[in-house]
């Protein structure tokens, strides 16, 4: 981050987030803890840190973090693969864990891909203490952040023509049934997804009878061609 990081932030009363860190390089884990984890004055509780996919992952599943800061480029498959395997913890109805990119990459790729793996917002390194405190904020509110020139890359990419088309049949679902979709097409079993999910095997049958009616299915062999098909496993 930048020298004006230096600068102090007020907490605003009663204002509290649990924050994960997720990066490779621990002198920048390090700063950014001192810079933003005084909870007495910035609302921030620094709850875990990691420095690769594997561990981001066990440490987010442990902590049930509010927010990740979420570096891209990362040892075990980057950003986007912490996204991917952290996919039912964001779909939590209740307490979903949202996701903030931090990196120093501004490459349009990079912001591209982390935001299609379902991260909330993105910001670069060289943002103020501040800032990342009021980002962190946002996205623990659900609004999407992101540093003033990347935004205009997010903009082009899902307006351009190469934006894959509206599935009404996909529509029709829920997140959450669109989490159990994938778990069964990728050959789980209800008692795997109820304990990935955090939720009962009944609420997995109740939700898999769902996606089967919606759907116009008969069972979960069917239900697995057609998400096949759409390359959703």
């Amino acid at each position: 981050m930048s020298d004006e990081a230096a600068e102090t932030t007020t907490e605003e009363p009663g204002r509290h987030v649990r924050v994960v860190l997720v990066d490779d390089h621990r002198m920048f884990r390090t700063g950014v803890q001192a810079e933003i984890g005084r909870t007495e004055t910035t609302g921030v509780e620094v709850v875990g840190e990691a420095a690769d996919v594997d561990q981001a992952v066990t440490v987010i599943t442990a902590t049930r973090p509010e927010v990740v800061l979420l570096d891209v480029h990362l040892p075990g498959g980057g950003g986007v693969e912490v996204l991917r395997r952290s996919a039912p913890l964001m779909g939590d109805a209740e307490n979903p864990v949202r996701f903030l990119a931090l990196s120093v990459s501004d490459a349009a790729e990079d912001v591209i891909g982390v935001i299609r793996g379902g991260a909330r917002g993105y910001v670069t390194k060289t943002i103020t203490g501040t800032d990342l405190v009021n980002s962190i904020f946002r996205v623990q509110e659900g609004d999407a952040v992101f540093s003033p020139r990347l935004a205009g890359f997010v903009l082009d990419a899902f307006a351009s023509t190469d934006a894959p088309p509206v599935d009404e049949d996909l529509d029709r679902l829920t997140q959450r049934e669109r989490e159990v979709l994938r778990l069964i097409a990728r050959g789980y079993a209800y008692k795997e997804i109820a304990k990935q999910l955090f939720i009962s095997v009944k609420t997995v049958e109740s939700h898999v009878s769902a996606v089967l009616r919606k759907l116009q299915l008969s069972n979960r062999h069917e239900l697995t061609r057609w998400a096949t098909a759409r390359r959703l496993v």
